[in-house]
C-alpha cells in the first residue's frame, strides 16, 4: 500500500516540467532579488529603506498614480463600449462586417507609437491656429487638460484596440451567440436583456482578459505621454528615478508592484463574479 501511495505521489512529477519551472523562477526572481537587495543595501553596512520611504513621500507620486489609474479605467470602459456592441452586431446581424472590423482593429499594430504620437502633436499644433476664432479652440484646450488629458485617453484606446479585440474575438469564437440570444428571445427576453443576462456572463473571461491587457498597457506606456508632455505614473517614475541609482531601482520595483496589485485585484474580482454567477 505504501509503495502504491509513493508511486501515485510520484506519478504526477515530471522532471522536464519541473526543470522548466525552476529555470523560469531563476530567470524572473534572481534579477528581482538582486535589484531589491541593491535598493536596500546601505553603503556603510546594514540595510536601509531610505530609497522607498523617500519615494513614497515624494511630491507628485499619488497624483501621477491616480492619473494613470483613471486613464486605465477610462480606457477599459471606452474600449468595451466600442468593441462589445460592434462585435455582437457583426455576429448577430452582419457577419460580412467581421473582416472589416478585424482589419480596422488591427491597423494600430502597423503604426509605430512614435509615428502615432507625432501625428497627434501635429493635429494639436494645427488645430488651435486654424480654429482660433471658433468654439473648437476651447475643445482643443479641454482635451489637453493635465488633470485628465482626453487626448492621451484617445491614444491609449487606439494602442490597446488590437489586444482588446483579439481577447474579445477569441471569447466570442467559443460562444454560440446567435443560439444564446435566440433561446433567450424564445423565453420572452428582449434583445438588451438577452445580451446583458445571457451573452455577457458567458464572455466574462474574454472581458476580463481584454481589461487586464488594456490596464497593463496603459500603466506601462511611456513614449506617448512623455512626448505629449503629460505626467502619468510611468513618466513620473522615470523623471524622479534619475536622482540616484538606488532610487531608480526602487522606482522600478514600485512600478512593478503597482501593476501586479492592480492586475491581481482585477483577476480576483473576475473570479468572484464567475463563482457568483455559477451559484
Amino acid at each position: 500500500m505504501a509503495q502504491l501511495t509513493s508511486k501515485t505521489a510520484l506519478g504526477g512529477f515530471r522532471p522536464g516540467r519541473a526543470g522548466i519551472l525552476l529555470l523560469a523562477a531563476v530567470y524572473f526572481f534572481v534579477p528581482m532579488g538582486a535589484s531589491i537587495w541593491f535598493s536596500i543595501d546601505d553603503y556603510h553596512g546594514g540595510i536601509t529603506f531610505h530609497a522607498y520611504t523617500s519615494l513614497l513621500g515624494a511630491p507628485g507620486f499619488l497624483d501621477a498614480l491616480y492619473l494613470s489609474l483613471e486613464l486605465a479605467a477610462a480606457t477599459v470602459v471606452v474600449l468595451l463600449l466600442i468593441l462589445v456592441p460592434a462585435l455582437l452586431a457583426a455576429r448577430l446581424g452582419s457577419p460580412r462586417l467581421r473582416p472589416v472590423i478585424e482589419v480596422m482593429c488591427s491597423l494600430p499594430l502597423v503604426v509605430p507609437v512614435v509615428a502615432l504620437t507625432t501625428g497627434i502633436v501635429g493635429v494639436l499644433r494645427w488645430g488651435p491656429e486654424y480654429f482660433a476664432n471658433s468654439p473648437f479652440f476651447q475643445t482643443f484646450v479641454a482635451i489637453q487638460n493635465p488633470d485628465f488629458p482626453v487626448v492621451l485617453l484617445v491614444a491609449y484606446v487606439l494602442m490597446a484596440l488590437p489586444f482588446a479585440y483579439r481577447a474579445l474575438d477569441g471569447g466570442l469564437r467559443g460562444v454560440d451567440v446567435a443560439t444564446l440570444v435566440e433561446a433567450a428571445r424564445n423565453c420572452g427576453a428582449s434583445y438588451p436583456r438577452a445580451v446583458f443576462s445571457v451573452v455577457l456572463p458567458n464572455l466574462r473571461s474574454a472581458l476580463l482578459s481584454a481589461s487586464v491587457l488594456t490596464v497593463a498597457l496603459v500603466l506601462g506606456e511611456f513614449t506617448t505621454a512623455s512626448i505629449l508632455g503629460f505626467q502619468p505614473f510611468s513618466v513620473w517614475i522615470n523623471s524622479y528615478g534619475k536622482t540616484d541609482g538606488q532610487m531608480s531601482v526602487a522606482v522600478s520595483m514600485i512600478s512593478l508592484l503597482v501593476v501586479w496589485v492592480v492586475l491581481l485585484l482585477m483577476s480576483v474580482l473576475g473570479n468572484r463574479g464567475r463563482k457568483a454567477a455559477r451559484a
